[in-house]
């Protein structure tokens, strides 16, 4: 039973890859990977109740392109793709390391007097922290999953027009809100306060303030969003995916699932 379960899953998410535009992948791992490298330098903020880090730079653009394919897709499959994100994650910040480790000196660090402080300084920041790692690996699942099933909730919501673009931007606006929150507060709390010295203040407030900001750069492209989910619903993006979720009769999680690929195909919008 256990090996069943394992090779349908593994089935599904391979249709489900398959059917995801691949730059849309390509771009989000790019995002988890340019954070958990971001996340490594403070922003200086001149009052001491606020810390930033530059993580906030592309952070929203992981829970723009999750806020689309749990529109599309659902909570489920944008979940999945958020593993795989991690994984590679994880894979390329172990090549980095190796690539500390290795004996040379980085370019940037041929100012005379300072070279070994410099190259270790740069062989540390792309090598990694431990700490940083865990706490951006830890605080993204756990976003990932309040921001995609609270996405998807909201959504369930808006009965007479889920494909509307009010349902949209209520839906992404206020699970991006919810997720960034979480995803700022669980960072600051295992990294920041444990390891840098940061109050459970300065947690709170990096945590809601990173959240505005973050929000403030997802506002410019809630609308493009929107337009990216209603084409792929127009071209039937995803239909072997929901075929073959309907041929398991698994429970729906968008309209997409409920109306099968037909509907997909020629949907008027």
């Amino acid at each position: 039973m256990l090996k069943q379960t394992l090779k349908r899953e593994w089935k599904d998410f391979c249709i489900l890859l398959g059917d995801i535009p691949t730059l849309v992948v390509v771009l989000f791992i790019m995002s988890v990977f340019a954070m958990n490298l971001l996340a490594n330098k403070s922003i200086n903020i001149p009052v001491d109740w606020l810390a930033l880090d530059c993580g906030i730079l592309v952070s929203w653009f992981a829970f723009f392109t999750m806020d689309v394919l749990t529109k599309h897709f659902g909570p489920g499959a944008a979940t999945k793709v958020t593993v795989l994100a991690i994984a590679v994650n994880l894979f390329f910040c172990l090549l980095l390391y190796l690539g500390s480790l290795v004996p040379g000196m980085w370019g940037e660090s041929y100012v005379e007097g300072s070279e070994e402080l410099l190259n270790g300084a740069l062989n540390r920041t792309f090598g990694g922290t431990w700490y940083v790692l865990l706490g951006s690996t830890v605080a993204l699942f756990v976003s990932a999953v309040v921001n995609n099933f609270a996405n998807f909730g909201i959504g369930r919501l808006f009965r007479r027009k889920p494909d509307g673009i009010v349902a949209y931007l209520f839906r992404t606006y206020v699970s991006t809100a919810v997720g960034q929150f979480t995803d700022n507060l669980t960072f600051a709390l295992i990294v920041s306060h444990f390891f840098f010295g940061w109050s459970i203040l300065q947690c709170v407030t990096c945590a809601l303030t990173g959240m505005v900001a973050e929000l403030l750069c997802e506002l410019i492209f809630l609308y493009p969003g929107f337009a990216i989910t209603r084409r792929w619903r127009k071209n039937g993006v995803g239909a072997r995916y929901f075929a073959w979720r309907k041929s398991l009769g698994q429970t729906p999680q968008t309209e997409n699932d409920i109306g099968g690929s037909a509907e997909i195909l020629h949907d008027p919008e």
